[in-house]
């Protein structure tokens, strides 16, 4: 891991942990283990005031292109409503978006998925031109 911990922002984070609070309702088995996860590794995350977040670590509306075996993907990661499977874009509740939350270009990070534990290259980092609305997290 490039920076050791996960690297969050600070309103990025509270945000985080009152979404993971309600999280532990959900039937789906994969996802609620993917956010227990997600929730451990936020204990000892690095958190930052927004000026002084890296611009290659991955965070809400960050586009991440990952690669694993033969597949490669890119997808934007978002808040659970703006989630688009059909424009690529992964809400943090998804198993791929819980995965790669905070962890910075050339991260590996191995998860559990669906279809099993799969080892993830983080290839590329991009933030968006709009960055997530603040305030909306607050």
């Amino acid at each position: 891991m490039k920076y050791g911990n996960l690297i969050l922002e600070k309103k990025e984070y509270v945000f985080l942990k009152r979404l993971l609070n309600v999280t532990g309702y959900y039937k789906d088995e994969n996802t609620k283990v993917s956010l227990k996860k997600l929730s451990g590794e936020m204990t000892s995350a690095i958190i930052y005031d927004h000026e002084e977040m890296p611009a290659d670590v991955i965070r809400f509306n960050s586009v991440v292109t990952v690669e694993s075996g033969t597949w490669k993907t890119e997808f934007q990661l978002v808040i659970p409503t703006e989630r688009d499977i059909a424009a690529n874009k992964i809400s943090i509740l998804a198993p791929m978006g819980s995965a790669v939350m905070g962890y910075a270009e050339g991260d590996s990070v191995i998860w559990n998925f669906p279809n099993g534990t799969k080892e993830l290259k983080i290839t590329s980092v991009k933030q968006a031109e709009r960055p997530i609305d603040i305030d909306v997290l607050s």
